[in-house]
Protein backbone atom coordinates (compact mmCIF):
# COMPACT_ATOMS: atom_id res chain seq x y z
CA UNK A 1 0.00 0.00 0.00
CA UNK A 2 1.23 3.37 -0.50
CA UNK A 3 1.47 6.18 1.99
CA UNK A 4 -0.52 8.72 2.24
CA UNK A 5 1.50 12.17 1.92
CA UNK A 6 1.79 14.39 5.33
CA UNK A 7 -1.36 16.73 4.66
CA UNK A 8 -2.14 19.94 6.39
CA UNK A 9 -5.37 20.39 8.09
CA UNK A 10 -7.15 22.62 5.43
CA UNK A 11 -5.70 20.15 2.66
CA UNK A 12 -7.39 17.15 4.37
CA UNK A 13 -10.83 18.76 4.50
CA UNK A 14 -10.54 20.02 0.98
CA UNK A 15 -9.66 16.02 0.20
CA UNK A 16 -13.15 15.40 1.81
CA UNK A 17 -15.05 17.46 0.56
CA UNK A 18 -13.83 16.57 -3.40
CA UNK A 19 -14.06 12.67 -2.54
CA UNK A 20 -18.00 13.30 -1.61
CA UNK A 21 -18.11 16.00 -4.64
CA UNK A 22 -16.54 13.85 -7.18
CA UNK A 23 -15.78 17.10 -8.71
CA UNK A 24 -15.92 21.10 -7.78
CA UNK A 25 -14.27 24.35 -8.62
CA UNK A 26 -12.29 26.38 -6.14
CA UNK A 27 -15.12 28.38 -5.25
CA UNK A 28 -17.26 25.64 -4.41
CA UNK A 29 -15.00 23.82 -2.56
CA UNK A 30 -14.45 27.10 -0.48
CA UNK A 31 -18.44 26.94 0.46
CA UNK A 32 -18.38 23.44 0.94
CA UNK A 33 -14.98 23.14 3.78
CA UNK A 34 -16.27 26.40 4.85
CA UNK A 35 -12.85 27.64 4.35
CA UNK A 36 -11.54 31.05 2.51
CA UNK A 37 -10.99 30.75 -0.78
CA UNK A 38 -6.76 31.80 -0.49
CA UNK A 39 -6.77 28.95 2.01
CA UNK A 40 -8.72 26.78 -0.02
CA UNK A 41 -6.41 27.52 -3.19
CA UNK A 42 -3.41 26.65 -1.10
CA UNK A 43 -4.69 23.18 -0.15
CA UNK A 44 -5.56 22.85 -3.58
CA UNK A 45 -1.84 23.40 -4.91
CA UNK A 46 -0.72 20.80 -2.12
CA UNK A 47 -3.29 18.46 -3.50
CA UNK A 48 -2.22 18.61 -6.52
CA UNK A 49 1.39 18.54 -5.73
CA UNK A 50 1.27 15.20 -4.80
CA UNK A 51 -0.82 13.75 -6.68
CA UNK A 52 -4.24 13.77 -4.71
CA UNK A 53 -6.23 16.21 -6.97
CA UNK A 54 -5.93 17.26 -10.58
CA UNK A 55 -7.50 19.45 -12.96
CA UNK A 56 -10.27 18.23 -14.96
CA UNK A 57 -11.86 21.23 -17.26
CA UNK A 58 -13.68 24.37 -16.48
CA UNK A 59 -16.96 25.25 -16.22
CA UNK A 60 -18.58 28.54 -16.98
CA UNK A 61 -19.71 30.55 -13.33
CA UNK A 62 -22.37 33.10 -13.11
CA UNK A 63 -20.58 36.25 -13.91
CA UNK A 64 -19.16 34.66 -17.27
CA UNK A 65 -15.52 33.74 -15.94
CA UNK A 66 -14.49 30.25 -16.46
CA UNK A 67 -13.79 28.56 -13.27
CA UNK A 68 -10.92 25.24 -13.03
CA UNK A 69 -13.00 21.97 -12.03
CA UNK A 70 -11.35 19.48 -9.60
CA UNK A 71 -10.99 16.05 -9.38
CA UNK A 72 -9.55 13.47 -7.11
CA UNK A 73 -5.49 12.63 -8.57
CA UNK A 74 -4.68 9.66 -9.13
CA UNK A 75 -2.50 8.77 -5.94
CA UNK A 76 -5.84 8.98 -4.32
CA UNK A 77 -6.45 5.61 -4.57
CA UNK A 78 -8.90 2.83 -4.46
CA UNK A 79 -10.91 0.78 -1.72
CA UNK A 80 -12.27 -2.69 -1.92
CA UNK A 81 -15.32 -4.11 -0.89
CA UNK A 82 -15.68 -8.17 -0.59
CA UNK A 83 -19.28 -10.01 0.41
CA UNK A 84 -18.31 -13.13 1.43
CA UNK A 85 -21.86 -14.69 1.15
CA UNK A 86 -23.12 -17.83 1.49
CA UNK A 87 -22.89 -19.11 -2.18
CA UNK A 88 -21.17 -15.99 -4.42
CA UNK A 89 -18.17 -14.29 -3.76
CA UNK A 90 -19.22 -10.28 -4.79
CA UNK A 91 -16.38 -7.87 -5.06
CA UNK A 92 -16.10 -4.54 -5.63
CA UNK A 93 -13.22 -1.94 -6.69
CA UNK A 94 -14.01 1.50 -5.75
CA UNK A 95 -12.88 5.16 -6.57
CA UNK A 96 -12.25 7.13 -2.91
CA UNK A 97 -15.34 9.42 -4.41
CA UNK A 98 -17.39 5.85 -5.23
CA UNK A 99 -16.78 5.72 -8.84
CA UNK A 100 -17.19 1.89 -9.57
CA UNK A 101 -13.93 0.77 -11.04
CA UNK A 102 -13.83 -2.94 -11.13
CA UNK A 103 -16.94 -5.76 -10.18
CA UNK A 104 -16.14 -9.52 -9.93
CA UNK A 105 -17.96 -12.18 -8.61
CA UNK A 106 -17.28 -16.26 -7.74
CA UNK A 107 -18.05 -18.88 -5.74
CA UNK A 108 -17.58 -18.59 -2.03
CA UNK A 109 -14.91 -21.36 -2.42
CA UNK A 110 -13.30 -19.55 -4.89
CA UNK A 111 -13.27 -15.93 -3.38
CA UNK A 112 -9.73 -15.07 -3.69
CA UNK A 113 -9.91 -15.62 -7.28
CA UNK A 114 -12.69 -12.76 -7.34
CA UNK A 115 -10.41 -10.59 -5.72
CA UNK A 116 -7.65 -10.68 -8.09
CA UNK A 117 -10.16 -10.23 -10.58
CA UNK A 118 -11.22 -6.99 -9.04
CA UNK A 119 -7.84 -5.99 -8.84
CA UNK A 120 -6.47 -6.78 -12.13
CA UNK A 121 -9.63 -4.41 -13.41
CA UNK A 122 -8.35 -1.33 -11.49
CA UNK A 123 -6.17 1.02 -13.41
CA UNK A 124 -2.56 0.26 -12.85
CA UNK A 125 -0.63 2.24 -10.40
CA UNK A 126 -3.97 2.88 -8.06
CA UNK A 127 -2.67 2.61 -4.55
CA UNK A 128 -5.34 0.29 -2.34
CA UNK A 129 -5.87 2.20 0.59
CA UNK A 130 -8.28 -0.35 2.26
CA UNK A 131 -10.51 -3.30 2.11
CA UNK A 132 -14.22 -4.07 3.47
CA UNK A 133 -15.27 -7.41 4.24
CA UNK A 134 -18.76 -8.80 4.91
CA UNK A 135 -18.97 -11.16 6.86
CA UNK A 136 -22.29 -13.21 8.85
CA UNK A 137 -20.52 -12.85 11.94
CA UNK A 138 -17.59 -10.45 13.60
CA UNK A 139 -18.66 -10.20 16.95
CA UNK A 140 -15.07 -11.49 17.73
CA UNK A 141 -11.94 -10.77 16.31
CA UNK A 142 -8.45 -12.07 15.95
CA UNK A 143 -5.88 -9.08 14.98
CA UNK A 144 -2.88 -9.99 13.35
CA UNK A 145 -0.98 -7.55 11.97
CA UNK A 146 -2.66 -4.66 9.92
CA UNK A 147 -5.86 -7.56 9.52
CA UNK A 148 -8.60 -9.13 11.07
CA UNK A 149 -9.67 -12.63 11.06
CA UNK A 150 -13.67 -13.68 11.65
CA UNK A 151 -13.94 -15.67 14.50
CA UNK A 152 -16.66 -18.17 13.15
CA UNK A 153 -15.62 -21.17 12.12
CA UNK A 154 -17.90 -21.44 8.74
CA UNK A 155 -16.06 -17.71 7.68
CA UNK A 156 -12.68 -17.97 9.17
CA UNK A 157 -11.18 -20.27 6.46
CA UNK A 158 -13.06 -18.29 3.39
CA UNK A 159 -11.50 -15.04 4.49
CA UNK A 160 -7.91 -16.83 5.56
CA UNK A 161 -8.36 -17.95 1.27
CA UNK A 162 -9.35 -14.88 0.24
CA UNK A 163 -6.97 -12.76 2.59
CA UNK A 164 -3.75 -14.56 0.58
CA UNK A 165 -5.24 -12.79 -2.82
CA UNK A 166 -4.73 -9.04 -0.93
CA UNK A 167 -1.67 -6.75 -1.57
CA UNK A 168 0.66 -7.05 1.97
CA UNK A 169 -0.14 -4.44 4.46
CA UNK A 170 -3.40 -3.13 3.61
CA UNK A 171 -5.76 -2.10 6.36
CA UNK A 172 -8.77 -5.07 6.17
CA UNK A 173 -11.82 -4.49 7.88
CA UNK A 174 -14.66 -7.28 8.92
CA UNK A 175 -18.23 -5.76 9.04
CA UNK A 176 -21.79 -7.59 9.22
CA UNK A 177 -23.35 -8.21 6.24
CA UNK A 178 -26.78 -7.25 7.01
CA UNK A 179 -25.52 -3.98 8.56
CA UNK A 180 -24.33 -3.07 4.80
CA UNK A 181 -27.09 -4.35 3.40
CA UNK A 182 -28.86 -1.56 5.97
CA UNK A 183 -26.60 1.14 4.32
CA UNK A 184 -27.24 0.47 1.04
CA UNK A 185 -30.69 0.61 1.56
CA UNK A 186 -30.48 4.10 3.39
CA UNK A 187 -28.57 5.90 0.84
CA UNK A 188 -29.51 4.17 -2.45
CA UNK A 189 -32.69 2.00 -1.66
CA UNK A 190 -36.16 1.44 0.13
CA UNK A 191 -35.14 3.43 3.25
CA UNK A 192 -33.63 6.66 1.23
CA UNK A 193 -33.76 9.44 3.79
CA UNK A 194 -35.46 7.57 6.49
CA UNK A 195 -32.64 8.21 8.96
CA UNK A 196 -34.30 5.59 11.30
CA UNK A 197 -35.43 2.19 10.47
CA UNK A 198 -34.78 -1.59 10.78
CA UNK A 199 -33.66 -3.90 7.73
CA UNK A 200 -34.98 -7.16 8.67
CA UNK A 201 -33.39 -9.78 6.60
CA UNK A 202 -34.64 -13.44 5.82
CA UNK A 203 -32.86 -15.91 4.01
CA UNK A 204 -30.63 -19.10 4.72
CA UNK A 205 -30.32 -16.79 8.23
CA UNK A 206 -32.13 -14.15 9.64
CA UNK A 207 -30.47 -10.70 10.63
CA UNK A 208 -31.59 -6.96 11.37
CA UNK A 209 -29.76 -4.07 10.52
CA UNK A 210 -30.45 -1.42 12.93
CA UNK A 211 -30.47 2.66 11.88
CA UNK A 212 -30.86 5.19 13.97
CA UNK A 213 -30.43 8.62 13.18
CA UNK A 214 -28.44 7.95 10.01
CA UNK A 215 -26.43 5.59 11.66
CA UNK A 216 -25.86 2.07 11.77
CA UNK A 217 -25.76 0.91 15.36
CA UNK A 218 -23.35 -2.13 15.89
CA UNK A 219 -23.84 -2.47 19.90
CA UNK A 220 -21.09 -2.77 22.69
CA UNK A 221 -20.03 -6.21 21.08
CA UNK A 222 -20.67 -5.32 17.90
CA UNK A 223 -23.49 -7.78 17.61
CA UNK A 224 -27.11 -5.77 17.51
CA UNK A 225 -29.50 -7.01 15.67
CA UNK A 226 -28.32 -10.75 15.86
CA UNK A 227 -31.70 -12.00 15.98
CA UNK A 228 -30.65 -15.67 15.65
CA UNK A 229 -29.91 -15.62 19.38
CA UNK A 230 -32.98 -14.64 20.69
CA UNK A 231 -34.47 -17.13 23.00
CA UNK A 232 -36.35 -19.89 21.49
CA UNK A 233 -38.48 -21.59 21.84
CA UNK A 234 -40.60 -20.38 24.92
CA UNK A 235 -42.02 -23.82 25.90
CA UNK A 236 -42.63 -25.53 28.90
CA UNK A 237 -41.33 -28.97 27.33
CA UNK A 238 -38.37 -26.91 25.72
CA UNK A 239 -35.26 -24.75 26.46
CA UNK A 240 -34.11 -22.64 24.38
CA UNK A 241 -31.01 -22.81 21.87
CA UNK A 242 -29.11 -20.55 20.29
CA UNK A 243 -29.91 -20.21 16.47
CA UNK A 244 -33.23 -22.09 17.03
CA UNK A 245 -35.20 -19.03 15.82
CA UNK A 246 -33.16 -18.85 12.88
CA UNK A 247 -33.29 -22.95 12.16
CA UNK A 248 -37.09 -21.86 12.42
CA UNK A 249 -37.76 -19.29 10.40
CA UNK A 250 -34.71 -20.04 7.74
CA UNK A 251 -34.93 -21.05 4.22
CA UNK A 252 -34.06 -25.14 5.41
CA UNK A 253 -36.91 -25.33 8.19
CA UNK A 254 -39.14 -23.98 4.76
CA UNK A 255 -38.38 -26.26 2.84
CA UNK A 256 -38.43 -29.15 5.26
CA UNK A 257 -42.07 -27.78 5.81
CA UNK A 258 -42.58 -27.61 2.09
CA UNK A 259 -41.67 -31.02 1.77
CA UNK A 260 -44.17 -32.45 4.44
CA UNK A 261 -47.04 -30.38 3.27
CA UNK A 262 -46.44 -31.51 -0.29
CA UNK A 263 -48.85 -34.13 -2.53
CA UNK A 264 -48.74 -36.24 -5.04
CA UNK A 265 -50.91 -34.14 -6.85
CA UNK A 266 -49.17 -30.79 -6.27
CA UNK A 267 -46.92 -32.13 -8.78
CA UNK A 268 -43.09 -31.83 -8.44
CA UNK A 269 -41.94 -30.54 -4.88
CA UNK A 270 -40.15 -27.10 -4.97
CA UNK A 271 -36.64 -28.01 -4.02
CA UNK A 272 -35.47 -24.14 -3.47
CA UNK A 273 -37.36 -21.14 -1.62
CA UNK A 274 -37.59 -19.16 -5.35
CA UNK A 275 -39.42 -22.23 -7.04
CA UNK A 276 -42.20 -22.21 -3.89
CA UNK A 277 -42.19 -18.78 -4.51
CA UNK A 278 -42.74 -19.13 -8.36
CA UNK A 279 -45.68 -21.44 -7.71
CA UNK A 280 -46.98 -19.49 -5.28
CA UNK A 281 -47.10 -16.85 -7.80
CA UNK A 282 -48.58 -18.56 -10.42
CA UNK A 283 -51.41 -19.70 -7.72
CA UNK A 284 -50.97 -22.98 -7.01
CA UNK A 285 -52.50 -23.79 -3.05
CA UNK A 286 -50.32 -25.73 -1.04
CA UNK A 287 -47.45 -23.00 -2.41
CA UNK A 288 -49.80 -20.11 -1.35
CA UNK A 289 -50.34 -21.72 2.02
CA UNK A 290 -47.07 -22.54 2.76
CA UNK A 291 -45.82 -18.91 1.78
CA UNK A 292 -48.59 -17.38 3.68
CA UNK A 293 -47.43 -19.05 6.89
CA UNK A 294 -43.92 -18.13 6.36
CA UNK A 295 -45.23 -13.96 6.18
CA UNK A 296 -47.21 -15.12 9.44
CA UNK A 297 -43.72 -16.00 11.15
CA UNK A 298 -41.78 -13.44 9.59
CA UNK A 299 -44.87 -11.04 10.79
CA UNK A 300 -44.23 -11.99 14.41
CA UNK A 301 -40.28 -11.60 13.81
CA UNK A 302 -41.21 -7.70 12.70
CA UNK A 303 -43.51 -7.24 15.82
CA UNK A 304 -40.55 -8.21 18.29
CA UNK A 305 -38.61 -6.09 16.48
CA UNK A 306 -41.11 -3.42 16.83
CA UNK A 307 -41.86 -3.48 20.17
CA UNK A 308 -37.44 -3.09 21.13
CA UNK A 309 -37.37 -0.34 18.57
CA UNK A 310 -40.33 1.03 17.20
CA UNK A 311 -38.49 2.02 13.94
CA UNK A 312 -41.53 3.41 11.79
CA UNK A 313 -40.09 1.48 9.24
CA UNK A 314 -39.04 -2.10 8.07
CA UNK A 315 -37.21 -3.01 5.00
CA UNK A 316 -37.76 -6.50 4.33
CA UNK A 317 -34.91 -8.16 2.50
CA UNK A 318 -32.76 -11.47 1.78
CA UNK A 319 -33.54 -14.24 -0.51
CA UNK A 320 -36.67 -15.00 0.51
CA UNK A 321 -37.51 -11.58 3.06
CA UNK A 322 -37.39 -9.47 -0.23
CA UNK A 323 -39.89 -11.33 -2.13
CA UNK A 324 -43.14 -8.98 -2.28
CA UNK A 325 -45.14 -11.88 -2.00
CA UNK A 326 -44.84 -11.60 2.10
CA UNK A 327 -46.11 -8.45 2.26
CA UNK A 328 -49.88 -8.48 2.89
CA UNK A 329 -49.45 -11.41 5.42
CA UNK A 330 -46.37 -9.61 7.81
CA UNK A 331 -48.63 -6.51 7.60
CA UNK A 332 -51.60 -8.31 8.97
CA UNK A 333 -49.70 -9.78 11.60
CA UNK A 334 -48.01 -7.04 12.53
CA UNK A 335 -50.67 -5.06 12.74
CA UNK A 336 -52.12 -7.15 15.15
CA UNK A 337 -49.60 -7.22 17.68
CA UNK A 338 -47.74 -3.93 17.90
CA UNK A 339 -48.24 -0.49 16.89
CA UNK A 340 -48.38 1.16 12.98
CA UNK A 341 -45.10 0.59 11.23
CA UNK A 342 -44.69 0.33 7.38
CA UNK A 343 -43.37 -2.19 6.18
CA UNK A 344 -41.98 -2.29 2.71
CA UNK A 345 -39.64 -4.68 0.50
CA UNK A 346 -35.86 -4.25 -0.54
CA UNK A 347 -35.19 -2.61 -3.53
CA UNK A 348 -31.14 -2.67 -3.41
CA UNK A 349 -31.65 -6.83 -4.41
CA UNK A 350 -28.62 -8.82 -3.97
CA UNK A 351 -26.29 -5.75 -4.48
CA UNK A 352 -27.14 -4.82 -1.25
CA UNK A 353 -24.16 -5.91 0.47
CA UNK A 354 -21.65 -5.30 -1.88
CA UNK A 355 -22.93 -2.19 -2.28
CA UNK A 356 -23.20 -0.85 1.97
CA UNK A 357 -19.54 -2.73 1.95
CA UNK A 358 -18.35 -0.42 -0.93
CA UNK A 359 -19.69 2.73 0.86
CA UNK A 360 -17.52 1.78 4.00
CA UNK A 361 -14.71 1.31 2.01
CA UNK A 362 -14.89 4.58 0.54
CA UNK A 363 -15.02 6.28 3.92
CA UNK A 364 -12.16 4.44 5.76
CA UNK A 365 -10.06 5.04 2.43
CA UNK A 366 -10.55 8.81 2.65
CA UNK A 367 -10.03 8.34 6.16
CA UNK A 368 -6.71 6.43 5.69
CA UNK A 369 -5.56 9.63 3.47
CA UNK A 370 -6.55 12.70 5.71
CA UNK A 371 -5.51 10.84 9.27
CA UNK A 372 -2.41 9.59 8.04
CA UNK A 373 0.84 9.57 10.66
CA UNK A 374 2.65 12.89 11.06
CA UNK A 375 -0.50 15.22 9.44
CA UNK A 376 0.29 18.84 10.26
CA UNK A 377 -1.54 21.21 11.25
Amino acid sequence: MTRASRLTESASAVFEVLARAGSATRPQLATLARLSKPTVSSAVVELESVGLAAHSGTASGGTGRNAAVYRLGPAAGAVLAVDLGPALTRVRGCALDGTLLAEATGSRANAADAVREALDALPPGTPLRTVVVAVGDVTARDREGTGMRPATAKAGPVFDAMAVALPPGVPVHLENNVNCAALAELHEGAARDRHTFGYLRIGVGIGLGIVVGGQVLRGANGAAGELARLPYPWDDHADPRQEALEEYIGARSLLRRTAEAWRDADGPCPGTAERLFALAGEGQATARALVGRHAVDVGRLAAAVTAVLDPGLIVLGGSTGADPQLLPGVRTELERLSWPTEVVSSTVGDLGTVVGAARLAVARGVQTVTDAPGVKH
